[in-house]
């Protein structure tokens, strides 16, 4: 079996005191994927950015205390790419990947985006570049013989399932028709694995907003995702987000999201 956790730390440091640590003491997982890691990796308590037991690649933003991603793994990784041949974004800590026996695992953090705002204009910037790199890739890996899991928060909601407030989300960034479109070309070349896994369900969720009562109402959003070639998607076995059992409990506004693939 090949397990894998994506998750946003929402700043590793903070998640470090809170929890974190002890979570990747204890997880199965063969290789665990972080986004917002909002460090240095020589900022991070060695419990947390270089733990024993791990082959750890971090990818920070240029710009400090921003995004950042990062990349845990059992065995020492073939290759490592930082970023995906972009200009403007490969110094953004947006994305990273690593090359394993016949796979090759991302971790993505893509922008959020705010309608109205340069943050928006940025997002459609990032995925018009990205959509023909996640095209290349998964052709290269096939040429190769090689599958490809792209995780990480990719801050859209596909489908009204997808999130609780759906109706009053529909002019807001993260549910807005032109990225939901764009999320449907990402599906056309690979597969939503937590929902082809969970077709009939809501959710499952893996955000909830720490204001108000969000999480104990599970009113929450499924951003975080792993997107696999189809041959890797038809090996997973079970996926499931690893929800908190209380508020209290919780050291990120998101849950990790765990797939295991059978290999």
């Amino acid at each position: 079996m090949f397990t894998v956790t994506s998750v946003n730390v929402n700043g590793l440091r903070a998640a470090a005191k809170k929890g974190f640590v002890e979570w990747l003491a204890a997880t199965d997982a063969d290789v665990v994927c972080l986004q917002e890691v909002r460090a240095e990796p020589g900022q991070l308590p060695e419990a947390a950015g270089a733990p024993e037991g791990w082959y750890v690649t971090h990818a920070p933003a240029l710009a400090k205390g921003r995004a950042g991603v990062s990349l845990y793994t059992r065995r020492e990784p073939d290759a490592v790419r930082i970023g995906f041949g972009s200009a403007e974004f490969d110094g953004g800590g947006r994305y990273v990947e690593a090359d394993l026996p016949g796979v090759t695992v991302a971790s993505l953090y893509l922008p959020s985006g705010e309608v109205g705002t340069e943050r928006q204009d940025e997002k459609y910037r990032f995925m018009a570049e990205f959509l023909p790199y996640l095209r290349e890739l998964r052709k290269r890996a096939a040429e190769e013989g090689r599958e490809v899991v792209v995780c990480g928060d990719w801050n859209i909601a596909h489908q009204e399932a997808d999130l609780k407030n759906w109706r009053g989300n529909r002019k807001n960034s993260g549910f807005l028709p032109e990225e939901r479109a764009w999320l449907s070309e990402v599906f056309e070349e690979y597969e939503d694995v937590i929902r082809a896994l969970h077709p009939e369900q809501e959710g499952p969720y893996s955000w909830w907003s720490y204001r108000g009562r969000a999480f104990d109402n599970d009113t929450g959003w499924r951003i975080d995702l792993q997107v696999a070639s189809a041959g890797l998607a038809e090996r997973a076995v079970k996926g499931y987000v690893e929800r908190a059992a209380t508020h209290e409990e919780r050291w990120s506004d998101h849950a990790p999201v765990t797939v295991v693939y059978d290999l």
